[in-house]
């Protein structure tokens, strides 16, 4: 379905009162991403979903073909058809192969994919919830109280839960931060935007300062250099036992915002056009803000602070389908997939046998990225 390109977005039924096209493009133009498309016609749907899915499934092959042990990309799917069932394909390669695609390298790539398309997914509702396109996983608090939580467990050396003491402790300093940040920005019994910002960047501001200054002042190197890598971000030493939790949390939490896409597209046009047309706007900001912020803390107690990817990937989407959630977060979620893992694999190759922490690629592909976004968008 084609649409206007001025209009940068397409048209959202809204009941028996219609926002039109250009009513939630003024919204989504506040968001920097309409002026872009300006003066040509985006692909058909259909074909940027498939080209979208062409490239994870491209990019998780190349993910778990390559490592110290070169695997053939036919041998890869031979495998896995293999596992799947056994009249598949025929086993011709050495029992080792199979156990480096199926519990060491799989599992890593699933996760790649379940992080990139959950923090997709949480910036582009992130940005529509506080209408900012500057909006991101990040700005809430939520991913420095996972890194408080995180870095306690390192530094102290806690291991009551086995190989969840450092997930768990994340989790929970991930969930006290999400309630701080939610008290504070309801002072007064409304949760509006500028508070909602406000208070997110100053208990990540403030959280932020608690971690540095619990790495700073152990005494053990090991556990210093440990800590300052999980901040950074990776997905190092991946198990099956370590993706499902995630992955549950960002199907749910993806199909819920695909549930509310109509209100979400509501907020782009305004908030007082969406109290008009029947949205309770504080209330769904509110339940809103808070399943986002469990989906990105689940997220960062998998995989330490990966920033960028939820700033500059709903921006790409946009451009490349509109701000129409209903076909918006489905593009997020795949093409978050596919950065990931290919992240990830520049990650583990650039520097073999060394391996550099992902959050470090993000923010050098992200940042020029985004400042040349900045300057199509202004021009």
């Amino acid at each position: 379905m084609s649409e206007p390109a001025a209009a940068g977005t397409d048209a959202v039924a809204t009941g028996r009162t219609p926002v039109t096209a250009d009513t939630v493009g003024k919204g989504s133009a506040r968001t920097g991403t309409a002026q872009a498309v300006t003066g040509r016609r985006r692909l058909p749907y259909s074909l940027v979903l498939a080209g979208l899915a062409a490239l994870v499934a491209v990019a998780a092959t190349f993910g778990i073909a390559a490592g110290s042990v070169t695997i053939p990309a036919d041998e890869v799917w031979g495998i896995l058809l293999h596992h799947l069932h056994p009249a598949l394909a025929d086993e011709t390669w050495p029992p080792v192969r199979e156990t480096i695609v199926t519990d060491v390298r799989l599992p890593r790539v699933l996760l790649c994919a379940v992080v990139g398309a959950g923090l997709t997914v949480a910036g582009m509702a992130l940005q529509a919830l506080v209408r900012n396109p500057l909006a991101d996983p990040m700005l809430l608090g939520v991913s420095s109280g996972a890194s408080v939580g995180a870095v306690l467990v390192l530094v102290l050396n806690v291991t009551l839960f086995g190989a969840f003491s450092l997930p768990l402790a994340a989790f929970c300093g991930a969930l006290a931060a999400l309630v701080a940040v939610y008290f504070l920005a309801r002072s007064g019994g409304r949760m509006t935007t500028v508070r909602l910002v406000l208070a997110g960047v100053a208990m990540a501001e403030v959280l932020s300062a608690v971690a540095s200054f619990l790495v700073v002042t152990s005494n053990d190197p090991h556990k210093t250099q440990s800590a300052m890598r999980w901040m950074l971000g990776g997905l190092a030493g991946t198990t099956w036992t370590i993706v499902w939790i995630p992955a549950a949390v960002v199907l749910i939490g993806t199909a819920v915002l695909l549930g509310v896409s109509r209100p979400l597209n509501l907020l782009l046009a305004g908030e007082e056009a969406a109290a008009a047309l029947g949205l309770d706007v504080h209330r769904f900001r509110a339940a809103l803000f808070t399943l986002v912020a469990l989906m990105i803390g689940t997220i960062v107690a998998v995989s330490g602070q990966i920033g960028f990817v939820g700033l500059i990937l709903p921006h790409v989407v946009r451009l490349l389908v509109g701000a129409d959630h209903r076909r918006a977060l489905p593009a997020a979620a795949l093409l978050g997939a596919a950065f990931l893992i290919a992240a990830d694999l520049a990650a583990r190759t650039l520097m073999s046998p060394e391996e550099i922490p992902v959050g470090i690629l993000t923010a050098l592909v992200g940042g020029p990225f985004f400042l040349w976004l900045m300057r199509r968008s202004a021009r």
